[in-house]
């Protein structure tokens, strides 16, 4: 009898974007020390007291019991990784250069936008915050202000001009 695979075994692990900002460091760091000393104790008191009623294969309840913890420690070893390897993000204030951290203007369009450049974890575009791993952001940084970068999308290339960093 072969035993099967589970499909998160065969899917790659990519490591997550260990840049972080102070602020969301000690956000995930809140965060773990709730489901360690929270949601994990609760999670696993309520797995006891569903195996106290009998069969476990015919009790749903310990099933979808055991199926939270699991994802409650999984998560934690996800935060306490992702934690361990934390590069916090200090921009430069005096440099002239796009940096990870820095606020970015650009003209685009005739508009002007404004985009903070940050890891991966904090990324949220309808509030202005780009991945320096988006095409964008990694086109951003190094630029200088007045800089032409172009961003070519699938049916058009765009053009941004870089108006001011902080």
């Amino acid at each position: 009898m072969q035993v099967p695979t589970r499909r998160a075994d065969k899917l790659p692990r990519t490591k997550s974007d260990p840049h972080l900002t102070a602020a969301k460091y000690i956000e995930l760091k809140n965060k773990l020390e709730r489901l360690v000393k929270v949601s994990r104790p609760r999670a696993s008191e309520e797995v006891k007291r569903l195996a106290l009623m009998g069969d476990f294969s015919e009790n749903a309840g310990y099933q979808l019991a055991k199926s939270r913890l699991r994802s409650i420690n999984y998560r934690a070893l996800e935060i306490e990784d992702l934690l361990k390897r934390a590069e916090i993000i200090e921009p430069n204030k005096n440099s002239d250069l796009v940096q990870l951290g820095n606020s970015v203007t650009v003209e685009v369009n005739h508009k002007t936008k404004i985009y903070k450049i940050l890891g991966s974890n904090e990324t949220n575009p309808r509030t202005g915050i780009i991945s320096h791993n988006s095409p964008l952001g990694s086109a951003l940084i190094g630029k200088r202000v007045g800089d032409l970068i172009n961003i070519q999308l699938v049916d058009k290339t765009v053009e941004y001009k870089i108006i001011e960093i902080n």
